[in-house]
């Protein structure tokens, strides 16, 4: 204290006495205003003593959240690990991945339809071709009026046997052009080929042509083998089996709804081939699928649909498995397991749906043909039977050894009423039929 009043200078007066109790009162002030701050501070320290024990309470819960996910992550496989970080990855991103899905298909939608049609006008374009199928008639032009008088021979001879022996009709006019009409077109095949050895051969009779048409029906093998290699060729394909290339030549005598089943491949090949260029596709088997398509159109041997028995028969031959499948899913039979599948499907209705591809009349004529055929062949003792004229007229050869001349004209009424009750709509058939007994003897 004394050092204090020391310091302060007092004196034992008043007024020294009042100045050092205002002072005093001052310096108590300042000490109770540090108090006061000093309060404060430590209500902030213990407002963020609390904060840091809340927030180490929140790292702890975290921590244990992620011990015990680490936990789990130890019993999963790496594959399982990755599920889940993809799925965490998904939910996170998948406000995201929505909204690009939805400008992709927005876009998409906006030149799906331009390049679609693109891409099969180009298709189509790929598969015009220039391959020629006769219909229903070959036209042969004669050398000279010679020739034809000896086709003809005397009365009709040697034409009347033509047409007997081959099933197809001859029509000849002031001109050199010979006309071959069938609704078969192996028959009709026959004939041309016949024919034309018969003119270079010059022997025109009715033996002769008997054997001729014999011989030509044993080349038959090699004309179909010559025809299915034409087209494979024409496709880009070099490695069939032989058994389907010989398969592949009878597509030329086969017609669908009036269109030729060979023309139809063809088209259908090139239109599958350029779409699966524009798509990344596998040409190989588009190729081979669109060629081998309808082969079971040509199987006659067994029973069922063309699908199934053209993928029964691919089987033997050890045709690529994805081939097999796009063949047997090319009429949505089984769902589409591939690209391939769906282009091979397209290609087809494409050429077959183009217009003029198909048209009915020709598949009802070579039906009610077939059918008169067939009804005149159901009679143990006929040997061949062919109709005319749109079916208004049919011609039987029946086995002379078990017909007498009387028995013929019985069977041919009986013939004829067979033909009145199971085909009526093809109108009024008149029916021919034919006896003829030969001997042959050689002389040595």
């Amino acid at each position: 204290m004394s050092a204090f009043i020391n310091k302060f200078g007092l004196k034992s007066n008043t007024a020294d006495l009042e100045k050092l109790a205002q002072e005093l009162d001052k310096f108590q002030a300042d000490l109770e205003k540090k108090e006061g701050a000093l309060e404060v501070k430590e209500k902030l320290l213990v407002d963020k003593e609390i904060g840091i024990e809340k927030e180490q309470g929140q790292l702890r819960t975290k921590k244990e959240e992620l011990l015990e996910k680490l936990q789990t992550v130890n019993s999963l496989s790496k594959e399982q690990a990755k599920k889940e970080l993809f799925d965490e990855l998904e939910k996170y991103y998948a406000n995201e991945v929505a909204k690009r899905i939805q400008e992709a298909e927005l876009e998409v939608k906006s030149t799906a339809d331009e390049k679609a049609k693109e891409i099969l006008v180009d298709a189509m374009r790929h598969g015009a071709t220039d391959w020629v199928a006769e219909y229903s008639v070959s036209t042969i032009r004669l050398p000279d009026e010679e020739i034809k008088g000896r086709i003809i021979g005397r009365e009709g001879r040697n034409i009347k046997a033509f047409e007997q022996l081959t099933g197809v009709e001859i029509e000849l006019d002031e001109t050199l052009d010979l006309r071959i009409s069938s609704f078969d077109s192996v028959r009709r095949e026959i004939a041309r080929l016949t024919l034309e050895k018969l003119i270079r051969d010059g022997r025109i009779q009715p033996d002769r042509i008997e054997e001729l048409v014999a011989q030509t029906k044993t080349e038959i093998d090699n004309i179909l083998f010559e025809e299915g290699k034409k087209l494979s060729y024409a496709v880009g394909v070099y490695n069939l089996h032989p058994d389907l290339i010989k398969m592949l030549g009878r597509y030329k005598y086969r017609f669908s709804y009036g269109q030729n089943l060979a023309i139809h491949t063809l088209e259908e090949t090139k239109i599958g081939m350029a779409i699966a260029n524009e798509l990344k596709a596998d040409v190989g088997v588009i190729r081979l699928g669109c060629l081998l398509h309808d082969i079971g159109k040509v199987v006659t041997e067994e029973e069922g649909t063309h699908v199934e028995l053209g993928v029964e028969l691919l089987k033997k031959y050890q045709i690529p498995e994805k081939v097999i499948a796009v063949i047997a899913e090319h009429h949505e039979d089984k769902p589409f397991s591939c690209l391939e599948s769906v282009i091979v499907w397209i290609a087809d209705a494409v050429s077959a749906g183009r217009p003029g591809a198909r048209y009915t009349p020709h598949e009802e004529y070579a039906k009610r043909m077939t059918h008169i055929e067939d009804v005149a062949k159901s009679f143990p003792e006929v040997e061949e039977a062919a109709a005319y004229q749109a079916g208004r007229e049919v011609r039987v050869i029946v086995k002379p050894d078990q017909v007498s001349d009387s028995e013929l004209i019985v069977l041919t009424k009986k013939i004829a009423e067979k033909l009145e009750e199971d085909a009526r709509w093809a109108g009024q058939i008149k029916v021919v039929a034919i006896r003829e007994v030969r001997a042959t003897e050689i002389a040595k």
